[in-house]
């Protein structure tokens, strides 16, 4: 019994050494065949290629500027009285000759009347004088009347005369002060805040009444420096400076203008000199004293190699660009750049017109990865 159990037992551990050879051949050859397949299917990376465009484009220099407004005045009254009537309400904007302020016109409306009577006075005045000198003149020829006396009526015509015209005088000056009760706006603009409510006494000292800003069109302000000055004085030369506005959160101008003042000193404790465009504001989105970037477009670049921005990657040499080089593998090229031009920048150096970049899954590849090159879309 003890001789049948060790046989049986025998015979197990020999089935298991068996199945145990079995499994290490299995697994041998599995990873024999493994490591030999690797090598001829290995995966190549799909990626999509930019075409390289190009085209001419403007060269800009841009600087930090601030807005000015080109008139900006406080309407005063010329004339004293009681505010009658503001006709356009605070922060308005106004045309040229919009009626702003009513002064109290009584008083000048009484003066000029009087002034009217008084011309007419004077009128008949002169009127009786002329008809007298009429029948002094035949009078002196036959002898009735004395020279002397004629000679009176004649003056007496003259300062009839000179009276009249001092009357009209005044009837010019009761009109005008009569006008100057009415407070027009000299200019387009936008008012400001009210400073003389309703009854308030105007006085001939000047109270001002409200300010009044020009928005349309409106200066931009800047500070070129001198290193920059000989190349917008070449740009001046050749013709018209065409600048734009850009407001924070833009990246393209939505005003639009031209240079049209540059300073004759240059300021020596900054290096920089004052220079102003005037820039178009129909809808009056921009305010005197705002802070925004201008560009001035100085030149064109004809040929310009252009590629998109999100191709461009960045490391300690500078900035580089994946190129899909001989053989399909990953090149990497040092570049140098210039202007951008929406979701396009400029190649200065560093790639020619026939290069392939790679403008996707840049994450997943490095020099002399194999890829796949995309058709560009």
């Amino acid at each position: 019994m003890l001789t049948r159990r060790w046989t049986i037992g025998l015979v197990a551990m020999t089935a298991i050494a068996a199945v145990a050879v079995l499994v290490v051949a299995l697994r041998s050859n599995s990873g024999s065949t493994a490591g030999a397949a690797t090598p001829h299917g290995a995966f190549v990376m799909p990626v999509p290629v930019a075409k390289i465009v190009k085209k001419t484009i403007p060269i800009y220099l841009e600087y930090s500027a601030r807005t000015e407004s080109i008139r900006s005045i406080q309407l005063q009254a010329k004339v004293s009285g009681y505010i009658k009537e503001q006709h356009v309400a605070d922060g308005s904007d106004v045309k040229e000759g919009d009626l702003l302020y009513t002064i109290d016109p009584r008083d000048y409306e009484a003066a000029l009347d009087q002034a009217k009577a008084q011309v007419r006075r004077d009128a008949a005045a002169l009127e009786y004088a002329r008809a007298n000198l009429d029948r002094g003149s035949s009078l002196v020829k036959n002898g009735f009347i004395a020279k002397d006396t004629f000679d009176q009526r004649t003056s007496s015509v003259s300062q009839a005369d000179a009276t009249l015209a001092m009357s009209e005088a005044a009837v010019r000056t009761a009109e005008l002060n009569l006008s100057y009760t009415e407070i027009r706006a000299p200019f387009a603009g936008r008012l400001g805040r009210n400073q003389a409510p309703i009854g308030t006494l105007i006085s001939t000292a000047g109270a001002p009444l409200n300010t009044l800003v020009q928005l349309d069109p409106i200066y931009v302000s800047f500070n070129p420096s001198e290193t920059d000055l000989a190349e917008i004085q070449k740009a001046r030369g050749a013709g018209k400076i065409k600048s734009e506005v850009l407001l924070p959160g833009e990246s393209k101008g939505s005003h639009k203008g031209e240079l049209t003042f540059v300073d004759n000193t240059v300021d020596r404790s900054t290096g920089t000199i004052v220079a102003r465009a005037t820039i178009g504001n129909a809808d009056f989105s921009l305010l005197p004293g705002q802070y925004v970037r201008i560009r001035l477009a100085i030149r064109e670049a004809p040929d310009a190699l252009m590629v998109p921005q999100a191709a461009l990657g960045s490391s300690q040499l500078g900035k580089y660009l994946y190129i899909v080089g001989e053989g399909n593998k990953v090149e990497q090229r040092l570049v140098s750049l210039g202007p951008t031009d929406g979701d396009l920048i400029m190649v200065t150096k560093g790639i020619t017109a026939n290069d392939q970049v790679i403008s996707g899954n840049l994450q997943k590849i490095g020099p002399g990865a194999p890829v796949q090159p995309l058709p560009p879309q």
